[in-house]
């Protein structure tokens, strides 16, 4: 079965970018100034960490990079093999997701507070959280929503500003209806973010932030699949 298409796609690519902004409010806040979504900023912090500027780390975050490259082959692989017997990999790749978080919060459960877990317990959550991103990605890609990666903001943000009637270059939609879409991607980006630190800083223990965003995403593969034939039936 391939994923909605239309409104309720670009519905759940939202939800989806909104749960994305939660979990790297997690890692980076929470696990020790790594992403495990946004993988260009870790690419950036290991160059960094490796040259000894910042004090950032240099493990934790090889790990995602790693974990993250391990996710989006092990997501290719499944999403394909799925596709080609014909089954729903889509709402499965997101219930998939939903069980690698779910054992990243499980990993990351204590009396205390994450940051007092030790390196190896928070070296395996944030290799989780970053396989289940890794997968992500490989599923926003095949599903090809126009303008929401749910991870990657910065190509939204220059066709959002380049289509503006600042901008106004045509060949980049300036004049089409694509500018609602692109804005919704990159608020959604940031209301996740805000809200995942707002709850960190309300003093919610980022397990339940992990858990909250893992039964939003299974609720997400719960309901793709009646959105699929909603969609089909619309047009018929």
């Amino acid at each position: 079965m391939e994923p909605p298409s239309g409104t309720p796609l670009t519905v759940v690519m939202v939800c989806l970018t909104v749960a994305t902004g939660m979990l790297d409010a997690v890692s980076f806040l929470a696990l020790g100034q790594v992403f495990t979504a946004t993988q260009t900023g870790n690419l950036l912090f290991l160059g960094f960490g490796i040259a000894g500027q910042g004090g950032l780390p240099v493990v934790a975050t090889a790990i995602s990079l790693g974990a993250f490259v391990l996710g989006a082959v092990l997501g290719a692989r499944m999403e394909s093999m799925l596709a080609e017997r014909a089954s729903q990999w889509f709402p499965v790749a997101l219930a998939v997701e939903a069980a690698l978080l779910i054992a990243a919060a499980a990993a990351a459960w204590e009396s205390g507070a994450v940051p007092g877990l030790p390196q190896g317990r928070r070296d395996v959550v944030i290799g989780l959280m970053a396989v289940a991103m890794g997968m992500r990605n490989v599923t926003a890609m095949r599903a090809a929503p126009p303008d929401l990666t749910t991870t990657v903001e910065t190509r939204a943000m220059t066709a959002l500003v380049s289509a503006s009637p600042l901008g106004r270059d045509a060949r980049l939609g300036y004049g089409g209806h694509s500018a609602g879409r692109r804005l919704l991607s990159v608020v959604s980006m940031f209301a996740g973010g805000l809200l995942g630190a707002g709850l960190l800083g309300l003093g919610t223990r980022p397990t339940l932030v992990l858990l909250l965003v893992a039964v939003f995403v299974a609720a997400t593969a719960f309901l793709v699949p009646g959105l699929a034939r909603r969609r089909r039936n619309s047009e018929e």
